[in-house]
């Protein structure tokens, strides 16, 4: 089975509103076989910093111990809490040793996801596969292609090719990174 690139996208909440609407999209984009959400965990930081984690999906509690959190695996934490985690931990650097191409990251590639997370706030940590760009990966791959960098472009960073006004670039931006 081929599977598409795979993204681990964290959406910040300061204060949830939700109205069905994110879930309704994701939907959508499944049902047209353009994404699949692999994976999906909402995260509750309190003012002290304490963490809540919750998986959202359709799967029971049960099932989603029994089945593993793919994210929790990725950043080290489990649905269990620290019994979970330890589990999650224990699990991925078996995997790697099996496998003997999976690179642990070190410290210096390390991306703390919670640490990102504010206090007082939400996250929504969505692992997401691409399917739409299986063919072109494939196409790439052909030509003898590969992957050497990714990343999201600022909107402000948009301006200077001429993309988006200022205005524009403003607009989007507040939006992608305010949280209003």
């Amino acid at each position: 089975m081929a599977i598409g690139p795979v993204q681990l996208i964290v959406l910040g909440f300061r204060h949830p509103d939700f109205h069905g609407e994110v879930v309704a999209e994701l939907e959508r984009l499944r049902q047209s076989d353009t994404v699949r959400v692999i994976d999906a965990l909402a995260v509750y930081k309190d003012a002290q910093g304490d963490v809540e984690v919750e998986h959202l999906s359709n799967l029971t509690k049960e099932e989603a111990v029994e089945l593993g959190s793919k994210i929790g695996a990725l950043i080290g934490l489990g649905i269990e809490g620290e019994t979970g985690m330890e589990a999650g931990a224990r699990l991925g650097a078996v995997v790697a040793e099996e496998d003997g191409r999976v690179a642990v990251f070190d410290d210096p590639q390390a991306w703390d996801v919670l640490e990102d997370i504010p206090n007082d706030s939400a996250a929504a940590l969505l692992l997401i596969e691409h399917h739409w760009a299986v063919p072109l990966r494939d196409a790439i791959a052909r030509a003898g292609g590969f992957r050497l960098a990714d990343g999201f472009i600022s909107p402000l960073d948009l301006i200077g090719i001429g993309l988006v006004s200022a205005e524009e670039a403003k607009v989007l931006h507040d939006l992608e990174t305010s949280g209003s």
